[in-house]
């Protein structure tokens, strides 16, 4: 009979597994293009960036350079494609001025080129170039508001995609007439190719019409450089069928179902069942948490709908609606709804976390939630209701010395969800 490990390694065993599927210098070698009659010019952005610049670098026959911009601290060694550092998730000048080259660098190419594009998660805020009229300020705050507002990655992206001189589809309408060849880590609910980094490199068929709608749906007042953008439809992207994009091709080399499927692996190395209930879950962290609490204790009460031992995996992105004055993170939001749900229900245990190794703001990956989690803070004087209630997920795990750290993994295929269930009533 198969011994199952401590539930904490196990659920530390499976995270890394996730991470490890989508590490760059796996997936990204397999999808290179053939070597082009021109030149090969290397661009992208995303927290993944670098390590895939690296990973093309090292596998390249030929000559190439280039320009990506990731994540300050993710920056890894290249040396013929330079590793610009920018600001996540609140653009800054740096990723300003990177896009701004990053234009520059594809400004006048051939139709025997190929660029090569390298697009992960993160890329929205790193690769940040406003339309003329919008100052970086504006740009600044309306991000502010969207990452506190509850809107979905989706809706976020949608408003981005309208207010770029670069993401959109408008990247590559730049590269035109050379061939452009986009290998993407999605880090998006469905891998919607539009949502990785907002598209920068793929048509786009939603409008200004569709951005103001989620502006007002969220109730964000808007400066009036990027509502008279809006308004006007001077921020419309490049819509499907526009020949400058007829030369461009787009492959998934790594996903969240890839890292489902890896972390699957290692539970059922140990003697687990795993369920994978989704890769593309989506909601109120904290509604996410509640609901999943249930469908556990199902499972462990009454062996429905799955009998023990189990992991219920999942992944995809939820959003927190900001009214509280603690650190954040939806990875921690979900864990502590979920433990307050759960109210100490011997057997389930959980880890979640971000597969950037960021959760929010925080250089902290997400948690672990145990049966007595709940008992831990108490006798601490913590009040677990408060700390949802003020959205300090990373302060409430943080002082039980419960928090998962990683430091950069350089690679994003979004959260990842566990709560493992040991034994039935």
């Amino acid at each position: 009979m198969t011994t199952i490990p401590a539930p904490r390694t196990l659920l530390q065993a499976m995270f890394n597994a996730a991470i490890a599927a989508a590490q760059p210098a796996h997936c990204v070698p397999p999808h290179l293009p053939p070597v082009p009659a021109g030149r090969l010019i290397v661009i992208g952005a995303g927290k993944a960036s670098a390590a895939m610049a690296q990973a093309v670098e090292q596998h390249w026959p030929g000559p190439l350079s280039g320009l990506v911009v990731t994540r300050y601290g993710y920056g890894v060694p290249c040396a013929r494609i330079e590793i610009a550092e920018a600001s996540h998730p609140v653009p800054d000048q740096a990723g300003m001025d990177a896009a701004r080259r990053m234009l520059e660098l594809v400004g006048n190419l051939q139709a025997d080129d190929t660029v090569l594009c390298l697009i992960s998660g993160g890329g929205s805020s790193l690769l940040a170039l406003p339309l003329d009229g919008i100052s970086l300020e504006d740009k600044q705050a309306l991000n502010r508001a969207l990452l506190a507002s509850g809107a979905t990655i989706g809706e976020m992206n949608c408003v981005r995609r309208h207010l770029s001189a670069i993401k959109g589809g408008r990247l590559a309408a730049a590269c035109h007439p050379a061939q452009v060849v986009t290998l993407a880590i999605s880090d998006v609910p469905g891998d919607k190719l539009g949502d990785i980094a907002s598209g920068p490199t793929v048509a786009d068929a939603t409008t200004c019409d569709d951005a103001l709608a989620i502006v007002r749906r969220y109730g964000i007042a808007l400066p009036d450089s990027i509502r008279k953008t809006l308004e006007s439809g001077r921020g419309e992207s490049v819509k499907p069928g526009d020949p400058r994009l007829a030369r461009t091709q787009t492959t998934l080399v790594a996903t969240p179902q890839l890292a489902l499927e890896a972390a699957a692996a290692v539970a059922r190395a140990a003697g687990v069942t795993p369920y994978i209930l989704g890769d593309s879950l989506e909601g109120e962290a904290r509604d996410v948490g509640t609901a999943m609490a249930g469908i556990a204790l199902q499972t462990a009460m009454r062996g429905q709908p799955f009998p023990a031992p189990c992991v219920l995996l999942s992944g995809g992105e939820t959003t927190v609606t900001v009214r509280g004055q603690g650190r954040g993170g939806r990875n921690v939001e979900f864990l502590l709804a979920l433990g307050l749900a759960l109210q100490g229900q011997e057997g389930i245990h959980a880890l979640a976390g971000d597969t950037d190794g960021v959760d929010g703001q925080e250089e902290i990956a997400g948690a672990y939630l145990a049966p007595d989690t709940l008992q831990r803070a108490w006798a601490q004087g913590i009040k677990p209701r408060d700390s949802l209630d003020n959205n300090d997920g990373h302060g409430f795990f943080q002082a039980l010395g419960d928090s998962v750290i990683t430091g950069p993994t350089l690679t994003n295929v979004n959260d990842f969800r566990a709560i493992l269930i040991t034994a039935p009533r």
